[in-house]
């Protein structure tokens, strides 16, 4: 069974950062490219953030290139996103996922219905 655990979110002030992590268990983890995506109230569900199997390459939406960062640990099965001067407009539940795919470009996984499994999420709060 797959399971992924996401960690770290919270309430954070404007301009403020925050890393949020995920846990996975019940897959070869180095064998997926794991993404963010977010869901804003009210809103769909949209791309965060995506990064390859070996953590070489990376993808990001445009509203959060140079503020977001996203790694992944294959030793701890773990990968993490980085957020920097948070705007209230990054409030979200951000949810970890895993796909399992084709070996295509990290682009690719910029589309959200490529992914298999996912986490439950975690709240990301920014005041303004």
């Amino acid at each position: 069974q797959v399971l992924l655990v996401e960690s770290g979110g919270g309430l954070v002030q404007a301009g403020g950062s925050l890393i949020v992590s995920c846990a996975a268990s019940g897959l070869t983890f180095s064998s997926v490219v794991m993404g963010w995506i977010r869901q804003a109230p009210g809103k769909e569900r949209e791309f965060v953030a995506a990064i390859s199997w070996s953590g070489q390459f990376t993808h990001y939406t445009e509203a959060v290139k140079g503020r977001f960062t996203v790694s992944r640990d294959n030793a701890k099965n773990t990968v993490y996103l980085r957020m920097n001067s948070l705007t209230p407009e990054d409030t979200a539940v951000y949810y970890c996922a895993a796909a399992s795919g084709p070996r295509r470009t990290i682009t690719y996984y910029s589309d959200i219905r490529q992914y298999q499994h996912w986490g439950q999420g975690t709240q990301v709060t920014v005041s303004s």
